[in-house]
């Protein structure tokens, strides 16, 4: 059944919202305040979708919603979707909304079939991501979580729960893929993992975060006997279904070794956890394997007096990071091509983000080439000054430069480039003329979404919307393909199957239902989204177009940050889809 949450200080809105819901058979918990609803979500099931009224008093909608996205962080959840509710139908109002990150907007005083069509589209598309996200978080081979969703969601457990966090390496595994193939080691993983997640307590959660090497929140742990018999349990087990698998004279010393930590004893931040973990792993695995160790201070004390006799670390030191200037990293084409692979999989495994950007120069007029060369020059000198040590250039060209700006928000860029040629100005170099391009390229939950990948359709018989629209998408990145027609697109439908269709509404024969209606019966085109474009604010519009199976109805005349924000959280789907099943 649907649960949702309806957050407003209104009761009548509580009580219709409420009665059409549950008059449907969706489980409602009406609350009166923004406070309210975070302190349920601390202590209770979580929704499937949270109704919030934007005008309350003491902490709004807006407010209640940035609250919401830090707490469900600290928790390690999936942010749950959110519709505003709200009698204010200014585009103002609503760019901010989608700017905070709101799913949509419902508005007052409720359409009984409109409300429904809204709230039962946003769940079916978040159970379809849901599935979807399941699926990018899970290690295909043991059902795990995979090592980005085993990070992001521990570390959830480490700040809100308490229990020990635990790293498992196996020992001698190399020696099963390398005496008996790579097939038997894939079964005794397997195995592995059969037994361990029926070994650790109920609400534990279980990540690979490696060949060979697991992580363990173990819920409620808190005792080192517990330890100490879990790790019993799962030597006996894993030797007893080895020898199952290989034979009782495999001649393989496998086991496993348990590196702990208590939480919150120990903390509550998980990198730091973490690597207190792995070093109570380091001193099993010096001290005999098999076995487990939990972390305590004597460990780091032997740490020390072993660092201070190994030359490995003084080594370490002269290259480290004391080394480095305050200054961006440039590298030749060469190298750069090695780093600039190396970052896209880090970026894309780690749920990260960065900037793609090239500066190209120009002779301003009467500068000569000598010149205009030694201008590059000190521009270059001035570019790796200028940005952080974490970003990193490539000379292209002597008049071009590329630069990979990692984890940037898609919001700095232009702060980031006016900075630029404010140092630029500062220098009282001149001669050139600055000219930047940018991409962002963003990774959500392993998810890449550079907007260049998806192919859009707009249909409009109406020129200068076609053009507007057009200018819009191209600007923010996507592909456009633009139409007059209802019966262009569906004839462009037989041999093409876009990732998005924006459909007028009001169009000579066939119009923008019928349209739609016909799309539906060609192969391969069942599943595009459909957004309808329309000038007409009345419900039963809205309501024959939802009907239909319409994702969400865009208003004329366009609001391009409105258009923008829409596109993006629909094409979030379609990027989830491309990234499990490729483009087909």
């Amino acid at each position: 059944m649907i649960h949702i949450f309806v957050v407003d200080d209104d009761n009548t809105n509580l009580n219709v919202a409420g009665h059409i819901l549950r008059t449907n058979n969706m489980q409602v918990t009406a609350l009166h305040s923004g406070q309210a609803l975070l302190d349920t979500i601390r202590t209770e099931n979580r929704p499937d979708l949270i109704l919030l009224d934007i005008k309350m008093p003491e902490m709004d909608g807006f407010e209640t919603l940035e609250k919401l996205r830090v707490l469900e962080q600290k928790l390690g959840i999936h942010e749950i979707p959110v519709i505003f509710l709200t009698a204010d139908e200014t585009a103002d109002t609503e760019k901010q909304g989608f700017e905070a990150g709101v799913s949509d907007y419902i508005r007052k005083p409720f359409d009984p079939d409109i409300l429904l069509r809204r709230v039962n589209n946003i769940v079916a598309k978040e159970k379809r991501l849901s599935s979807l996200r399941a699926e990018a978080d899970t290690d295909k081979l043991t059902g795990f979580l995979n090592k980005a969703a085993s990070h992001r969601i521990i570390s959830g457990l480490c700040s809100s729960d308490l229990g020990c966090l635990m790293i498992i390496d196996l020992d001698s595994f190399k020696l099963v893929n390398d005496l008996f193939g790579h097939k038997m080691g894939d079964n005794v993983l397997i195995c592995f993992a059969a037994l361990l997640r029926g070994i650790v307590p109920e609400g534990s959660r279980i990540g690979r975060i490696g060949g060979d090497e697991f992580l363990v929140f173990a819920s409620g742990v808190q005792k080192e006997e517990t330890i100490a018999a879990l790790t019993k349990q799962i030597n006996s087990e894993l030797l007893c279904k080895a020898k199952e698998l290989m034979g009782a004279d495999m001649g393989i010393p496998l086991g496993a070794s348990v590196g702990c930590v208590f939480v919150p004893m120990a903390g509550e931040d998980f990198d730091s956890l973490f690597r207190l973990a792995d070093k109570a792993l380091y001193s099993v695995k010096k001290n005999g394997k098999h076995g487990y160790s939990l972390y305590h201070t004597d460990i780091d004390r032997e740490e020390a007096l072993l660092a201070s006799e190994n030359d490995i670390d003084n080594l370490s030191e002269i290259l480290g990071e004391r080394t480095i200037p305050n200054v961006a990293l440039q590298l030749e084409k060469e190298a750069f091509s090695y780093v600039y692979r190396y970052i896209m999989r880090y970026t894309l495994r780690n749920n990260r983000s960065f900037y793609k950007l090239l500066i190209t120069l120009h002779a301003k007029e009467g500068i000569n080439e000598r010149d205009f060369k030694d201008y590059c020059d000190e521009f270059g000198n001035m570019v790796r000054e200028g940005l952080r040590k974490t970003d990193i250039l490539m000379r292209n060209r002597f008049n071009q430069y590329f630069v990979l700006l990692t984890d940037t928000k898609e919001s700095d860029i232009s702060v980031i480039t006016e900075n630029l040629l404010h140092r630029w100005e500062l220098n009282g170099s001149g001669g050139v003329n600055v000219s930047f391009m940018s991409r962002f390229v963003r990774i959500d939950a392993g998810i890449k979404t550079d907007t260049g990948e998806f192919n859009i359709v707009i249909v409009d018989d109406d020129e200068i919307n076609l053009k507007l629209a057009g200018h819009v998408l191209s600007k923010a990145g996507y592909h456009v393909s633009a139409m007059k027609s209802g019966r262009t697109l569906l004839k462009y439908l037989t041999d093409h199957s876009p990732d998005l269709i924006l459909l007028d509404v009001k169009m000579p024969d066939p119009d923008g239902f019928e349209t739609m209606r016909q799309l539906r019966q060609i192969r391969g085109a069942e599943q595009i989204p459909v957004v309808f474009l329309t000038a007409d604010s009345d419900e039963e519009t809205e309501r024959t177009g939802l009907k239909l199976g319409a994702e969400d109805f865009l208003r004329k005349p366009f609001i391009p940050e409105t258009m923008i924000k829409r596109i993006r959280r629909i094409t979030e789907l379609s990027a989830l889809r491309k990234k499990l099943y490729g483009a087909g």
